[in-house]
């Protein structure tokens, strides 16, 4: 369920996207057709014209028929730079968020295994699933938490900005940056763009448990062919945007991975020793939802203490093998 719900959340993010860019592009008949009004001539005013104003002061300044791209190379590097420490926050909450979810797979598994009975009544039905939704919340963790979209979005004004600087100017749209053209689209810094995203991608699956790389490699292509897409439909100074700001991204990963993944695994099998997730779901609870099981409550609280005794042994246990 919450893997559906991430997977869906960015491709509504990707098409939005798309959607702009495209809006974008319809306003466009040449280098001087800027929009006028509406919500494109607003980004335009506030975004577009500075941030133009920005590359041809930057251009001027350092001169030579590659400027333009490095005045683009420029200001990508800063507005990735100042959403760093937000890139990293989300990170960090994204992956305590995957670590304490690990711990508690046991207790989703016996939910999914319950929902594939085809026999359950819808009534049965809805009591297992809000089951999943207690164990997030007597644990403390958010069903929509760790996604991290916000520094996506708040970068696509920023996107829309420099699309609208170099389209309706004649002097950028004609530039170029190492004989690439920044006014239409550019094959090489989509491919170039897209692999490092994919870089970013891939290191994103080391140092994590086998079950969470499972679950994670069905949306690892996600950002790289999102890149690829938008950088093979709209100009050369766009798919410049995303080159650049695939290194960075990847230099942030190369931060999460080696630094910020160790020490939030170390913190949690801290706090875990003193306090244990919540055991929430067991066998005989759902073997009471759907009536197969004996009068349990006698032995409720006998089963809950032996359940959690049992989970702190797993932990222990991942976390020597995670240590070897």
């Amino acid at each position: 369920m919450k893997k559906s719900k991430k997977i869906l959340l960015l491709v509504s993010l990707v098409a939005m996207l798309a959607v702009i860019l495209t809006g974008c592009a319809a306003y466009k008949t040449g280098a001087n057709a800027a929009p006028k009004g509406g919500f494109f001539g607003l980004i335009y005013q506030f975004i577009g014209i500075p941030i133009r104003n920005i590359m041809l002061a930057t251009e001027n300044a350092i001169g030579g028929s590659n400027g333009a791209g490095w005045a683009i190379a420029i200001i990508t590097a800063v507005i990735r730079f100042v959403l760093l420490p937000l890139m990293l926050s989300s990170s960090k909450k994204s992956t305590i968020q995957q670590e304490k979810v690990s711990r508690l797979q046991d207790q989703f598994k016996l939910i999914q295994d319950a929902l594939k009975d085809r026999s359950l009544t819808p009534d049965k039905q809805m009591q297992i699933s809000q089951l999943q939704q207690k164990v997030y919340r007597e644990n403390n963790l958010s069903i929509t938490g760790g996604i991290g979209c916000l520094p996506l979005i708040v970068q696509f004004p920023f996107m829309i900005g420099i699309y609208q600087a170099v389209a309706y100017s004649d002097a950028l749209y004609k530039s170029s940056f190492f004989g690439v053209s920044l006014g239409k689209p550019s094959l090489l810094f989509a491919i170039v763009g897209a692999l490092f995203y994919l870089a970013q991608s891939l290191l994103m699956l080391r140092g994590v448990s086998e079950q969470q790389r499972a679950a994670m490699q069905s949306t690892i292509f996600i950002s790289p062919l999102m890149t690829l897409f938008i950088s093979m439909s709209t100009p050369g100074a766009l798919g410049l945007y995303f080159l650049v700001g695939g290194i960075i991204a990847l230099i942030q990963q190369v931060i999460v991975t080696y630094i910020i993944l160790p020490r939030a695994k170390a913190k949690i099998d801290a706090e875990l020793k003193e306090k244990p997730m919540k055991v929430v779901v067991t066998k005989e609870i759902i073997d009471n939802i759907i009536g197969n099981g004996s009068d349990n409550s006698v032995n409720s609280s006998d089963s809950t203490s032996s359940t959690e005794e049992e989970l702190r042994k797993r932990n222990a246990g991942k976390q020597k093998r995670e240590n070897k």
